[in-house]
């Protein structure tokens, strides 16, 4: 191959017989050759259209072929990877164990160090790689269960916090404090800097407060709101949350493991379905540890924000409130926010919202769909307590835990999640996402 716009003499694409080790090293093979050539070229951001165009053909046939790789061997690579199922580890673990005993079939921690160094428009695009073997995995009823599975157990940093949690009541994050209050357990959003938006350290944090919660005997529902923010506008006041961070996704700092599939699969699911506490225990509700939730919405809830009160058993909002998933504007994928949205807004307010962009205040008939109880905002303190006492009945978690079984099946999640992890890496990397995310930056005289 060359690297000056000269004709690209394309590899033969790797021969694949069935067998895993031959099949590997097939692609192992073919990979490394696709990558000798793309260092032949300069870095992304200083190529020309040729370059680009060369790049790109690398990029497709190396992906052409680990689609092929997975379709045949995914099971008995995930099985590999895990000692037989034996072994939960989380997703970024799995990636990383994959990258070492698999070479080509994902990045390697080396490639991935170096595109951490460049903003999202200058990356080669290696999270795609990523996306594929995720996808791959979730959509195999036996590994995606188990990756399923993994991502619901107990995260060590909570494990660690749990016995001065459970003695003092009170857990302090950096981004989250998590408040034991009667049988509640308030969890509260302190991202203040960016209006509540959902950026890395936000994510880690309120997965631990989710497990904290949920492991705590004493707490019987959940309660998330927004603190109060430093954004001039709303300085003092309380924000639900803003959404992903698009700086971060500018800044190339919104990562797919961490992300974009761990807030599904981790702190979503995990408030959802629960926390898997035994992962040998045979019936659903012997394995895991579920609570009710409450969402106490002040100003609004945007984009991750507002498929946050998707999952949630009583949404509270402040009337002057509103709630929007910006997808079009932005130009991602809503998380699970199209699968779970139209059960609340039926199909046709569901497309305005998602396709459209349609804002809802939260006092308008639309978003009282949405929205459980609106009150004045002097007075969600005693609707937050009221729906506690409500909530907090025996009898609520069994059923919520029904309500989940019939709402949304355990393959329904999985299947969806296994097109969102290939079709949402793709956008975040997609011409269109990273010009508007850009022409946002450049408006609000960042550098």
């Amino acid at each position: 191959m060359t690297t000056t716009g000269a004709p690209v003499r394309e590899a033969t694409a790797p021969d694949l017989t069935g067998v895993l080790d031959d099949d590997a090293r097939e692609l192992a093979g073919y990979v490394a050759a696709g990558e000798e050539t793309l260092a032949g070229l300069p870095p992304k951001a200083a190529r020309d259209g040729p370059q680009r165009q060369a790049a790109d053909r690398i990029h497709a046939a190396c992906r052409a072929a680990r689609h092929a790789f997975l379709a045949r061997h995914v099971d008995a690579v995930y099985d590999l990877l895990t000692d037989g199922r034996t072994r939960y580890p989380r997703l970024p673990a799995l990636v990383r164990a994959a990258a070492e005993r698999f070479p080509g079939l994902v990045p390697s921690a080396a490639q991935m160090d170096a595109e951490r160094r460049h903003l999202q428009a200058e990356k080669e695009g290696r999270e795609i790689d990523q996306g594929i073997f995720c996808a791959a995995v979730l959509r195999s009823a036996t590994a995606g269960r188990h990756l399923i599975d993994a991502m619901l157990m107990p995260t060590p940093r909570a494990l660690g916090l749990l016995a001065d949690f459970r003695r003092t009541g009170v857990a302090e994050l950096d981004t989250v404090l998590v408040e034991r209050r009667g049988p509640a357990a308030e969890v509260t959003f302190r991202n203040a800097h960016c209006l509540n938006a959902e950026d890395t350290g936000l994510i880690a944090d309120l997965e631990t407060a989710v497990d904290l919660a949920l492991l705590d005997d004493q707490v019987r529902v959940g309660v998330l709101r927004g603190g109060e923010v430093d954004h001039p506008r709303y300085r003092g006041r309380r924000v639900f949350s803003a959404g992903i961070n698009l700086k971060d996704l500018r800044n190339g700092a919104i990562p797919l493991l961490e992300f974009l599939l761990g807030r599904e699969l981790g702190y979503l699911n995990k408030m959802c379905r629960g926390l898997l506490v035994d992962a040998a225990a045979g019936p659903w509700s012997d394995r895991t540890v579920a609570k009710p939730w409450i969402g106490a919405v002040d100003s609004f809830a945007i984009g991750g924000g507002m498929q946050l009160l998707l999952v949630l058993d009583r949404v509270i909002a402040e009337r002057d409130a509103y709630v929007s998933l910006p997808a079009a504007e932005e130009g991602i994928v809503p998380g699970l926010g199209n699968l779970r949205l139209t059960r609340l807004t039926g199909a046709r307010l569901a497309r305005q919202m998602v396709l459209g962009g349609r804002s809802i205040p939260v006092a308008s008939a639309e978003g009282r769909l949405i929205c459980d109880e609106v009150v004045e905002p002097q007075d969600m303190p005693d609707a937050i307590d009221r729906a506690v006492r409500e909530l907090g009945a025996p009898a609520v978690a069994a059923n919520r835990r029904m309500l989940v079984l019939a709402e949304e099946p355990l393959d329904v999640f999985r299947e969806y999640l296994a097109e969102f992890a290939y079709a949402q890496v793709r956008r975040a990397y997609s011409d269109d996402v990273l010009a508007k995310v850009e022409r946002r930056w450049q408006r609000s005289g960042a550098r």
